[in-house]
This record gives C-alpha cells, structure tokens and sequence, in this order.
C-alpha cells in the first residue's frame, strides 16, 4: 500500500506541486482578493526568518498588517525583520524568540504575549524535518515536538486572544506528503520501528491536518485552514531533502509561489467564504486523502489523539495555562 500511495503521490505532485502546476492553479486566480488594505490587523507567523513565512510576512506587511515574527535565531530573525521593514515601508514589525519543540517556552511566550498584544490571524509556519530520531530536552521525538506538539500548544494557548478581535483566523503551513499517510495514534513519537525522517514529517503533517479539522469543530468564531504550499524552493528543502532537491530544482516553485494560499488565507474575504477547517491547495479545497489510499482515520481515533495531546501539553502548562 505504501508503494501505491507513494507512487500515486508522486505523480500528482509532478502534475500540481510544481512551478508549472502553480502557473496552470493561478489562470483561475481573482487579483483582486489581494487588494485590501490590513492596516490595524495583527498576524502572527512563525519560523518566519525565511522561507515561506517570511515571504508571507513580507506580502502582509505590504498590505498594511502588523507582523509579529516568531523565530528561533535572534540574529536571523532581525535580518528578517529589517528586510521586511525596507521591502514594505512598514515600520510595525516585531521579533519575538521562541523554539518551538520547547512546550513550557511556548507557555511562557503566550502568556506575555497576550498580556502586550491583539492577534487576528496565526500563520502556524515554523517546521522541521529531522532525518535521524532525536530527542528534545523534555525527551520528546523533535519532529513530532515541533511540528504538532508546538503547534498544538501555541494555538490552543492562543484561542482565548484570537477570540476577542474581529475576523479572527488560525491557517497552518502542512504538506501534500501527508497524503501518503494515516494517522497513527498508537505511536506518536515514532519509538517503534525503523526511524524515517521524511515519514515523520509526513506523519506530523497528517496530524496538522486534523488538528485544523477538530479545532475548527469545537472553535466556531474563529475560521481555521491548513494548506499545502506546493515543492517550493525554500533553505529548509534544500537543507532537509538535498536529493529530492537536486534532482526537481528546475521545477520547483518560487517562494511567493509557495507563499501565495497563506496570504491568501490570511487577508482575502473570498477565503472566508469557505466553510472553516478546509485543507487548501493553490487557492482552493482540496481532498485531505488520495484515491483508494486508505487513509482514513475514525472518529475514535482522532479523537484519542486529540485526548494524547492534550494530556502531553498540560505536563508543561502553567496552572493557569488554557487547554
């Protein structure tokens, strides 16, 4: 089944993940759900340093919006930071330090966070791929820690903030390789089997996905989406997936390509006019599973990984911490 999915997978993406597919999603294009004007609107993006989230950052910044930058690296993260300002004529944009496969420093930031500031739209973009099995401090797996635990935590943290402001939404950078798997929740942190690094990210992408679709169940004010970005040319592919890099660089997307549905998400009405918890590919929903690929999971299930991930954050909550 795995080569199956994979294979099917494969060649959807050469179809639609490229430059070209992108080049054919965007002659449906409306150019003017871009043309507002976000001033007074605050967005928070995370791993917006490079890549994906600070060419989002940049496009926001453009439109007026006030960007709150959440990085790991301090120097990085201000190069950014006065990139953005130049590029934009925006002055209103903040650095904030934060690791996100560290659950208790993800507490403590929103804590004081919220404490400072309003947030409309969180762009959950920070991820990684790690191909060898490590673990954080806190002994959890560092895929799994910062891309579902961390972002399961900075959100949930987040609602009660999101809640208060108008038009508030929560959009989530997943991928198109979580088409080749199902859910698995009897291991979350991959301590069984052989490690791959590639299959976990995939895996926690899966779980991105869900986490949208239950979020957007039990938190009806606020409009949640997850997207596929698209085989775009970011440092992270280059630095994770150096083969798949090499061999499909002629066509993959540009940044703003990749960039585009989560600026999309973030500003534009007509993304409203989707019902809420949707996974969005080139502007549009799209199926969260590949034909006959059997990767579905119950209800009983997402429902228990919802439950481990809950259980798992409030071992690092503060008392008073939102879960």
């Amino acid at each position: 089944m795995s080569l199956y999915r994979n294979t099917i997978w494969f060649l959807k993406g050469m179809r639609e993940y490229t430059k070209s597919g992108y080049e054919t999603a965007a002659k449906q294009f409306v150019a003017e759900d871009l043309e507002v004007d976000v001033k007074g609107r605050s967005y928070m993006i995370t791993g917006a340093n490079s890549g994906i989230g600070k060419t989002a950052a940049l496009a926001i910044a453009r439109k007026g919006g006030t960007i709150h930058l959440v990085c790991r690296n301090k120097e990085r993260a201000e190069e950014a930071q006065s990139e953005i300002k130049a590029n934009s004529g925006n002055e209103n944009i903040l650095v904030h330090l934060l690791d996100m496969s560290d659950p208790k420093q993800i507490w403590e930031f929103v804590e004081k966070f919220k404490t400072e500031h309003k947030l409309n739209v969180l762009i959950n973009n920070a991820g990684c791929m790690v191909n060898k099995r490590e673990l954080t401090e806190d002994g959890l797996e560092k895929n799994f820690a910062t891309n579902t635990l961390g972002t399961y935590i900075l959100t949930t943290a987040l609602l009660p903030a999101l809640e208060k402001e108008e038009d508030p939404r929560v959009i989530t950078v997943s991928s198109g390789g979580m088409l080749v798997q199902k859910l698995n929740v009897s291991d979350l942190q991959l301590e069984t089997g052989t490690f791959d690094g590639t299959m976990a990210y995939a895996q926690n992408k899966r779980q991105q996905v869900i986490l949208t679709e239950q979020w957007s169940k039990s938190n009806p004010n606020i409009h949640f989406s997850v997207m596929h970005p698209g085989w775009a040319d970011t440092p992270a592919v280059r630095s994770s997936m150096p083969d798949f890099y090499e061999k499909m660089k002629n066509r993959l997307r540009t940044e703003e390509q990749g960039a585009d549905t989560v600026v999309w998400l973030g500003i534009s009405s007509s993304a409203k006019k989707h019902p809420s918890g949707l996974f969005f590919q080139d502007r549009k929903p799209v199926s969260t599973h590949l034909p006959f690929a059997l990767t579905h999971s119950s209800a009983g299930d997402e429902e228990k990984f919802m439950e481990s991930l809950k259980e798992l954050s409030k071992k690092f909550a503060p008392s008073s911490g939102n879960l």
